[in-house]
């Protein structure tokens, strides 16, 4: 797909990729939410995925996804919105609430400013690991994974739906897509609850991660092209 492809045809064309990687995987297409990351790119662009067909979109700037739920208030019902990158506790109130999923809670005390900013609301969450341990990103360790998950469990106000994670650029993705499905299955059997959702894969590698049980992907690059600078 070149550069000058038009947002529909490569929403399109991520379409047919993640179809066919699911049949690889012997999964139905259905079983995988396409996140079109729209971070830093206009309004328009959004519009334009979402009359190709796009309907889960992905901030990763609390200010910046608050201004475009705003400007497209038009398209409430018809889009999802989703929360992917690290949250401030004091922008919280800006994104609980107003998203079908946060995909990187890191704390205990990020848990319970979202449950206390929901206004009412059950807000579904993600634990965040970081399961190469670098030292630029976000998210717990493996180790400390249990005890956060535990600790959410018992929030009122938000629900757990599974762990989210990114592996080290360059590197090869497949171990830590395996090791994030291996860890969230413990905690599903040592703690006797359901984590469903498991948020790994980009563009580069989200057919990796189809076949390694990913069931939702984040697709920034190959469907908006090269991101747009911040003003």
């Amino acid at each position: 797909m070149t550069e000058g492809a038009t947002i529909a045809l490569r929403w399109r064309a991520i379409r047919a990729r993640v179809d066919a990687a699911c049949e690889r995987a012997g999964r139905a297409p259905s079983e995988v939410t396409i996140i079109a990351v729209s971070k830093t790119h206009p309004a328009a662009a959004v519009r334009e995925a979402a009359a190709a067909g796009a309907i889960d979109f992905g901030e990763n700037y609390a200010q910046e996804l608050a201004d475009k739920r705003a400007e497209l208030s038009d398209l409430a019902g018809a889009v999802r919105w989703h929360f992917i990158g690290r949250l401030q506790r004091n922008k919280a109130k800006l994104v609980a609430g107003q998203v079908a999923l946060v995909h990187a809670v890191d704390s205990v005390e990020l848990a319970h400013e979202l449950a206390k900013r929901a206004a009412g609301h059950l807000q579904p969450v993600l634990i965040a690991v970081n399961l190469a341990g670098e030292a630029t990103k976000g998210g717990v360790c493996a180790k400390d994974a249990p005890a956060l998950t535990r600790a959410i469990l018992q929030i009122p106000g938000v629900r757990l739906d599974g762990l989210m994670t990114m592996p080290p650029p360059d590197a090869d993705p497949r171990p830590y897509f395996e090791g994030l499905r291996l860890l969230r299955d413990r905690l599903q059997y040592e703690l006797g609850c359901a984590l469903p959702v498991l948020s790994m894969g980009m563009s580069s590698d989200f057919e990796t991660a189809i076949a390694c049980g990913s069931t939702h992907i984040r697709i920034g690059t190959a469907i908006f092209g090269v991101r747009q600078l911040l003003a």
